[in-house]
């Protein structure tokens, strides 16, 4: 699904050439939940943008679904992303003088969907999300928990093959922001790819693989054997397979 080797990204200005990311490497298989971790300034924001196709990069190869995109024109890779890349950001990003159905149908519009297609898919995910019976509320009207269900809703209803997620409960408790990762592990056992960014241990260890970047390089990866969370805080305590 998504396939980094050697990528390099710099950024340049008249006095600083600055390496966000060098030599940079992961593999990510259809079907995985992987979760990246590391400290502030370590490449994980530029490598989620890289991996949206929001950046470029300049060396290494990478491959989305078999595609490389290296060489693809600004109108490829907006096609691209738009057919195959869900995002959700830990902002949120609701329209807040449009109830959740309009939210959700935003990006349907640009994608040129009629009426009876977009709806079907704004039911369908705002049912998946559990906020079905609010589609009429405005975002103001919600928990923070709620809005991020409705943005999660949103990158869904373009039936994306990999969901990309940057801090996506940054913003919320501890019990919403738990509540959302449970869904987002639902999603994924329904065969969404997912990556999500997040300073959270506990909730990285929730995934099936965490990612461990610094300084601009893959250091670590830790693969998630655990199905519940007792198991989970046990592999914690004992210490996990790292390779």
């Amino acid at each position: 699904m998504l396939n980094m080797q050697n990528v390099t990204k710099i950024f340049r200005t008249d006095l600083v050439e600055t390496r966000a990311l060098s030599d940079f490497n992961l593999h990510v298989k259809e079907g995985e939940f992987v979760t990246v971790t590391g400290p502030s300034g370590s490449g994980k924001t530029t490598f989620l943008n890289i991996a949206g196709l929001l950046e470029s990069f300049d060396d290494g190869v990478y491959d989305l679904d078999g595609q490389n995109v290296r060489h693809l024109n600004d109108t490829q890779r907006s096609r691209l992303r738009n057919e195959k890349i869900g995002f959700i950001f830990q902002s949120f990003n609701l329209i807040p003088d449009l109830d959740l159905f309009d939210n959700v149908d935003v990006p349907l519009r640009y994608r040129g969907f009629n009426s009876s297609e977009r709806k079907r898919r704004i039911e369908r995910c705002l049912e998946l999300v559990g906020l079905a019976n609010r589609m009429k509320h405005l975002p103001a009207q919600l928990s923070g928990g709620q809005q991020q269900r409705v943005a999660i809703a949103r990158a869904l209803a373009g039936e994306p093959r990999f969901l990309l997620a940057d801090e996506p409960t940054g913003n919320l408790d501890s019990k919403m922001a738990h509540s959302v990762m449970q869904l987002l592990k639902d999603i994924n056992d329904e065969g969404t790819t997912i990556v999500m960014v997040t300073h959270d241990p506990s909730l990285a260890r929730e995934a099936k693989r965490n990612i461990f970047v610094k300084d601009g390089k893959v250091s670590d990866v830790t693969h998630i054997t655990a199905s519940t969370p007792e198991q989970v805080a046990s592999i914690s305590a004992s210490g996990a397979c790292h390779v």
